[in-house]
């Protein structure tokens, strides 16, 4: 084997470590500054999809978030039990549960606005760096979704054929 190959199976060169590395750092830099606030950081990401419209279907919030229910629905308890969100069955279908910001929830929006200049300072990052690595992130995410969505398909189709 060439010393120039590399090596494949090198740790610091796994994009899964960088990933999982990046987050419970970015995690950890969210958790001081969400608590004053009553919050972890999968319900500040709660949050932040019902500030930018409620009420929304527990199954729209799910999408939203790329949540399961089973994820999602110990959240929402918890922000309801805070009192920051409502659930009730839809008026249209009752079949769902529509969730929606109480007066804390939507008072809480305002505060919360002082987060995001906070994680770029904490972060010594330029909003411009910081948009380049979101961009790439966010194609990371599609083609991994994609290649999952493409496994699915070959598998159906060769169990089909």
């Amino acid at each position: 084997m060439s010393t120039d190959a590399p090596n494949l199976l090198q740790l610091e060169e796994q994009v899964c470590f960088a990933l999982a590395i990046a987050s419970r750092s970015v995690n950890a830099i969210y958790r001081p500054i969400l608590e004053p606030y009553g919050l972890t950081h999968p319900q500040y990401l709660v949050m932040l999809a019902l500030w930018e419209r409620s009420p929304r279907s527990v199954k729209e919030l799910g999408s939203a978030l790329q949540l399961e229910p089973a994820t999602l629905s110990p959240l929402l308890k918890r922000l309801e039990a805070a009192g920051l969100v409502t659930r009730e069955r839809s008026s249209i279908d009752e079949r769902m549960l529509d969730v929606s910001l109480t007066d804390a929830g939507l008072t809480l929006r305002a505060e919360a606005e002082t987060i995001p200049p906070r994680i770029i300072d904490q972060l010594g990052m330029s909003i411009d760096e910081l948009a380049t690595l979101r961009s790439a992130l966010w194609r990371v995410i599609g083609a991994a979704q994609n290649s999952g969505t493409e496994r699915t398909t070959r598998a159906t189709q060769t169990s089909i054929a």
